[in-house]
């Protein structure tokens, strides 16, 4: 299969390539370790994953169970797809910009569901409100001093990025749905 003329996946396409659990935990690992790995590192982690030991404890055999079936078929969907470039000749496998379209099919709680960027809009808008207020002598925002003003902004917006950035970090760490709960046979 390959994707669509219009550089894009078809629902059909990501629908296959979801349907194994293999290439949904090849997706996850390149995404927590920034888009590149190796298939020996895939192998190793989905291995550990699969037999819930660290990748350190597993033996040869099951680590060559999973390298040979991502090496054989899920690398090669997936680059076939264009989800992923692969190099054969050194292993490294990385995402291409195609991947961030599958993300929208995975488990809601996987992403971040808060509006960022409504929220970072609103507080802009109210800062420069509260700002105009002040200046055209609006009681009781015409005794606010402009440092005062922007020290509140920078407040709220230094406030919200931490939040933001917590959150974010939280979603990173926690194993998508998809991928826990009997996830493995």
């Amino acid at each position: 299969m390959s994707p669509d003329t219009d550089d894009s996946l078809s629902q059909d396409l990501v629908f296959d390539l979801l349907s194994s659990q293999r290439r949904r935990m090849v997706l996850y690992y390149l995404r927590r370790h920034g888009g590149e790995g190796t298939i020996t590192e895939l192998a190793d982690q989905i291995a550990a994953l699969e037999n819930d030991v660290e990748p350190a404890e597993l033996t040869k055999q099951q680590q060559k169970r999973v390298y040979v079936s991502i090496y054989q078929t899920h690398i090669p969907k997936l680059a076939d797809a264009g989800v992923v470039e692969y190099d054969r000749d050194s292993g490294e496998v990385a995402l291409t910009r195609l991947a961030r379209e599958i993300d929208r099919y995975l488990t809601p709680g996987s992403t971040e569901s808060y509006p960022w960027e409504l929220h970072y809009l609103g507080l802009t808008t109210l800062g420069a409100v509260v700002l105009l207020l002040s200046v055209a002598g609006v009681p009781p925002f015409a005794g606010l001093s402009g440092a005062l003003l922007a020290a509140l902004l920078v407040a709220a917006f230094v406030v919200s990025s931490v939040v933001q950035f917590v959150r974010s970090r939280a979603n990173r760490e926690r194993l998508p749905e998809e991928l826990t709960e009997d996830a493995f046979p």
